[in-house]
């Protein structure tokens, strides 16, 4: 399998995560791309480094107010009298209809739905060669390629059209769908991380050209909270085309399995024939945020599960954060796909 990564990524390094009010260290640190390399190129993945296909890509679901936003925002907070060294606003609007400040701490405030995703020097160039990391493995897959591992961090699944949220700028997994539909394919997403993918349901909630699908650790009780609930089905057009299975805390191999399942069910019915896996690895028994109890042999099978769908499959690094299993859980995934697509 080819998988694609550009060192670039390794530099944005977050100081801070602010956790039921107490700062720690940031758990989206760089040393998950060493790990996660080593445990694809274990799974048999040859790297190489993406192509740069610009903005266009990109820009095809975020805006250009939040770009530029993304792009200026630490220099502009840099000149701020007595600032931190990392953006983050402790002002946010009541709903995104209110009205858009000139200040940076006020546009801060509207572009990051909260303080998990702070802004250095480095986020933007990392932020950018993530996404075009999914960009250049889509491009493999629109080009006839079976399947494909995008090494994505910073990860995307929270990000929003104009909003950044829990240590996601840019939606890759996203991104990477849309440009799928702009070679004229049918794709669906399918998340895995145990957190619930807002961002990639609130940016397809309204269309029915890319099926959204996410098994997660029920958001009453779990972040994103307010987002990932089963009623959740879309909206105009999108209408039954998105599909939440929100599971307890605590959630195991086979309830797990079998929501995969029902999720592939639907891939099945929406006529896909390209799927995007946004793969996250914090469904682990041994992942720092212990939302779900997912065993090693559990990835195996969640990896054959996917491949017995028999489509072209691009796996775009989602969660996982630093533990003793986190490469191997990404090993045992690929590996598992690879070995039942044979």
């Amino acid at each position: 399998m080819k998988a694609i990564y550009d060192p670039r990524q390794r530099a944005h390094d977050p100081g801070q995560f602010m956790a039921y009010g107490v700062m720690k260290p940031n758990p989206e640190q760089p040393q998950r791309t060493e790990i996660l390399r080593a445990g694809a190129e274990a799974a048999g993945c040859s790297f190489a480094e993406p192509e740069d296909a610009g903005l266009g890509p990109i820009a095809a679901l975020h805006s250009p107010e939040y770009l530029i936003f993304l792009q200026t925002i630490h220099a502009r907070w840099s000149q701020i009298e007595g600032a931190g060294p990392e953006v983050i606003s402790h002002i946010k609007p009541g709903n995104r209809g209110d009205s858009y400040p000139r200040s940076a701490l006020g546009q801060a405030g509207y572009h990051q739905a909260d303080t998990s995703c702070p802004i250095n020097a480095d986020t933007w160039g990392s932020a950018y060669w993530s996404a075009q990391s999914a960009i250049t493995a889509a491009g493999l897959m629109a080009d006839g390629a079976r399947a494909a591992y995008a090494l994505c961090r910073p990860p995307g699944h929270h990000a929003f059209g104009d909003m950044a949220g829990g240590f996601c700028f840019l939606n890759n997994s996203g991104i990477a769908a849309q440009l799928l539909r702009d070679k004229g394919l049918r794709p669906a997403i399918l998340d895995v991380d145990v957190h619930h993918g807002n961002g990639t349901q609130g940016l397809f909630y309204d269309r029915d050209d890319v099926l959204t699908l996410s098994i997660h650790a029920d958001p009453a009780e779990f972040y994103p909270f307010f987002w990932g609930h089963q009623e959740e089905r879309g909206e105009g057009r999108g209408r039954g085309y998105n599909f939440n299975l929100p599971l307890p805390r605590g959630t195991g191999d086979a309830p797990f399995l079998a929501a995969l399942d029902a999720c592939l069910d639907r891939v099945r019915a929406f006529g896909t024939d390209v799927l995007v896996v946004a793969l996250g690895l914090d469904a682990s028994q041994d992942d720092p945020f212990q939302g779900f109890q997912v065993t090693a042999d559990g990835f195996s099978r969640i990896g054959e599960a996917i491949a017995r769908a028999g489509l072209p499959t691009i796996f775009v690094q989602e969660g996982g954060y630093l533990s003793d299993s986190l490469g191997d859980n990404l090993t045992r995934v690929l590996s598992g796909y690879q070995g039942a697509a044979r």
